[in-house]
Parts: C-alpha cells; sequence; structure tokens
C-alpha cells in the first residue's frame, strides 16, 4: 500500500475559514474564551477607529505562552489537548475568530513566570502570496511596542487585530459611517459578552471576571432575574444521556419569571426582556461549560408563544457531551439529541403551563382568589365549617394549575378544554377562581 501526502492550499483553504460562521461579537468572545481558559481575571477589549488603520486589541492577565506555546496556539488545529471543561474545543478559535474579521492577527504574550515576551503574527496577504501557512516574527511598531507594555508586569496576552476588512467599507474606510460602525459594534459587543459570560462575571464560577470594553465595564445580563424576590424557581431536574461511547448530565432549571406588576420597577422589567425581547428571549438557554452558547426558543419542543413569554430554563452540560450536542466551531449553535428532546418534553410543557397561569393572573392575587373561592364554597355549601372553607380557599390558586398539568400529562388537554367551557357555564364563580376565564 502506497500512501501520499496532499498538503492543502493555505491561500484556499485560510480564505474559506473566513466564514465560518461569526459576526464581530462573537468573534470576541472567542478571543474570551481562551482568556478565561488561561485563568484570567481581567480582560480589557479596546475597539478604536483610525481610518485603514482601525484596530482592535484583546488583553488578558492571564498565564501567558511561552514561545513554543504561542506558535502552537498559532496553528490551524493545534495539537494542545483540552481538559474536561475547557472552553475550547477544536483548536481553531483563535485563528477563525480572528480572521474572521481582519486579515492581520497578531499575538503578544509572556508567561507569569518569565521575563521574555513573544510576539508573532499571521497575515493573510502573506499566507495568500506564499499560499504557505507560515507565521512571522514581526519588528516592533506602535501597536506592538502598546501590546508588550501591557503584558510587561504581570504577565498576560494580547490579541491585536489589523486590517479590518470584513468589520470597515473597502473604499471609505475613513469615512462618518466607519465610525459609527465601529461604535455601534462596540455597543453590541458589550451586550453580548455580559449574556454569554455572565456566570463569570457574576463570580459563579470562581472569583469574577471583569471585562471592559473602552473603558466600559461589562455588567452581566443574567436571563433568570436572580434579584427579583417574586422570580418563580422550579425544582432542578437532570438527565443521564447516552449516545455511542458518550455519555454524561444534562441539567434543567426552569424559572417562571414575575409579570410586569410583580417585578421590583418597570425598569427592570424592560432590562430583562433582553435584546431579543419578551417573547423570542422565552426557551432555553444552553450553557456549556457555564459559557451560555445558545438561547430563545424550545429546541424544537413547542413554539413561541406570547402567553408563555415568562418561563425561561437553563439547560447544562459539560465538554464531554460536546459530541452528543454536536457544538460548532465559533460555539454558537447547539444540536438537540432527539433522546434528550424526548425527556424535556414532560418538565417544558409544564413549565409553560406555569408561565401560562402566570400571565393571565397579572391582576390577580392568591389571596382574592381564595376569598372569591371561600365566599363560592359558602354559597353553595352553607353548612361547610368555616375552617374547612378557609383550608380549600388557601390551596384554590394551585389547584386549577394541578389539574391543567396533569391533564397534559395524561394526555388529555383537549378533553380538559371541554370540561372548562363546562365549569365557565355552570359555575362561573368557581371557574374564575380557578382561573379559568382567561
Amino acid at each position: 500500500m502506497t500512501y501520499t501526502s496532499v498538503a492543502p492550499s493555505a491561500a484556499r483553504l485560510t480564505e474559506s475559514l473566513r466564514d465560518i460562521g461569526y459576526d464581530f461579537p462573537t468573534a470576541v468572545a472567542d478571543i474570551v474564551d481562551n482568556s478565561v481558559a488561561a485563568g484570567a481575571t481581567r480582560v480589557e477589549i479596546d475597539i478604536r477607529f483610525d481610518g485603514a488603520g482601525s484596530w482592535v486589541s484583546i488583553a488578558d492577565d492571564g498565564r501567558g505562552m511561552t514561545a513554543n506555546g504561542l506558535m502552537e496556539a498559532l496553528r490551524y488545529g493545534s495539537r494542545r489537548e483540552y481538559g474536561r471543561n475547557d472552553l475550547g474545543r477544536y483548536g481553531l478559535g483563535l485563528k477563525t475568530a480572528s480572521l474572521s474579521q481582519c486579515r492581520s492577527v497578531t499575538v503578544v504574550s509572556r508567561p507569569q513566570t518569565a521575563t521574555r515576551t513573544v510576539t508573532r503574527v499571521i497575515d493573510l496577504d502573506v499566507v495568500v502570496e506564499e499560499d504557505d501557512w507560515l507565521i512571522i516574527s514581526p519588528d516592533i511598531d506602535d501597536h506592538v511596542r502598546r501590546a508588550r507594555e501591557q503584558v510587561a508586569d504581570s504577565g498576560g496576552t494580547v490579541v491585536l487585530w489589523r486590517k479590518l476588512d470584513r468589520v470597515l467599507p473597502e473604499k471609505r474606510p475613513e469615512g462618518g459611517w466607519a465610525r459609527r460602525r465601529l461604535e455601534g459594534l462596540a455597543e453590541r459587543t458589550v451586550q453580548h459578552l455580559g449574556i454569554v459570560f455572565h456566570r463569570f462575571l457574576e463570580g459563579a464560577t470562581g472569583e469574577p471576571l471583569a471585562i471592559t470594553v473602552n473603558g466600559v465595564k461589562v455588567e452581566p445580563w443574567n436571563p433568570f432575574a436572580p434579584d427579583e424576590p417574586a422570580c418563580n424557581v422550579l425544582p432542578v431536574q437532570r438527565f443521564e444521556i447516552t449516545v455511542g461511547e458518550a455519555s454524561g448530565w444534562v441539567t434543567l432549571r426552569p424559572y417562571v419569571l414575575p409579570s410586569r406588576d410583580r417585578f421590583s420597577s418597570p425598569a427592570e422589567f424592560d432590562r430583562m426582556s433582553g435584546p431579543l425581547n419578551w417573547n423570542r428571549q422565552q426557551g432555553l438557554y444552553i450553557y456549556r461549560a457555564e459559557r451560555l452558547v445558545q438561547w430563545g426558543g424550545w429546541g424544537g419542543i413547542r413554539g413561541i408563544d406570547e402567553h408563555t413569554k415568562l418561563a425561561r430554563a437553563s439547560l447544562e452540560f459539560d465538554t464531554d457531551l460536546d459530541v452528543v450536542f454536536n457544538i460548532n466551531v465559533a460555539k454558537m449553535r447547539v444540536t438537540m439529541p432527539p433522546q434528550l428532546r424526548q425527556m424535556l418534553e414532560r418538565p417544558i410543557n409544564e413549565l409553560c403551563i406555569r408561565a401560562d397561569d402566570a400571565y393571565r393572573r397579572t391582576s390577580r392575587t392568591p389571596a382574592n382568589n381564595a376569598g372569591n373561592y371561600e365566599a363560592s364554597l359558602s354559597e353553595h355549601f352553607p353548612s361547610m365549617p368555616d375552617r374547612a372553607r378557609s383550608a380549600v380557599g388557601v390551596g384554590v390558586g394551585a389547584a386549577g394549575l394541578a389539574l391543567r398539568s396533569a391533564a397534559m400529562q395524561a394526555g388529555e388537554y383537549a378533553a380538559w378544554k371541554r370540561i372548562v367551557e363546562v365549569i365557565r357555564i355552570q359555575a362561573p364563580d368557581v371557574a374564575a377562581s380557578l382561573g379559568l376565564n382567561d
């Protein structure tokens, strides 16, 4: 048997990998993944307009890299081993994320335990001209000098993007539109990082991570409104998944957020609506190793509904299930395994029933429901002791919800709707107390 090694065209392949699916905020987030993996506690992002010379810098105070480590990091499909819960996976992120936005990426790094700073560059114009995978040791210019100063004291890494051909217009990169575009991208990046890294920013995974964009501190946006007293946190459920040789646990944490009248303030209600607004922000928030990778919608289990817009749930898995969820290179999309989708149908439908109930009952309180029901019992059953009527009334708010949930689980929801219609006609006061009139 004869083997022949056929190396790919560096020029063709590198240009093709630029279209792997990143936009500007997700590309920046992929670089921040590397900072988190390097143990950084601070990431400073600068997005600066200077016409055709505009640049982006992402600097961290992580462990830094040696010369050999940096060369390996700039290899397509690096040979490094990824540990459990590492945010990286394919050994492509630094290169593909950077070059999706620019034609020149410079990396300046110094290990925390060393005194030597190393600098390397991938320049697509050179790669295309030579049709070879070339890494450059550049001359020291003003940008590189600044980056070296950033890591001089405590170590760390700076990733510098230049020749921003995918960010600025080719014909007029110096115009006002180009300046406004960079400013808009900076705002979107602040918002995106606050969402996907909110657990790291909150310190839920250890020491809090601090991120700034052009000096603006990135604030966490937690989709589950944990500071709202009226947020309804439902029981956590865990599911064991096995597909081929891969196996692990998936955790579901369901929440029903408060309606507007029960939020701490109208401004906070509007803030928690999120970038997609309430209807499209409902659904599953999928976390891989504590990092949010996908959100919005119910993963094909059910559709978006105005009446369930208060329902959100985190779905969490570790990197040992990457192959099961088929996570993409940009770490922005996952595929729900059919086995898990079946397991999630019942708890998600129950969550949505509760959210529907909360949505429809915004103007009613449990106390009023109980009082109305006690009055109805007094009218229909005058011989019932007061204590018994009160005991029944206290639990009435949950009764309608429990019955509706039971009908759903038993596959008799259509029959339940017909029963509700009869109750509305024959005992409208009871229907009102059970929350069946909406």
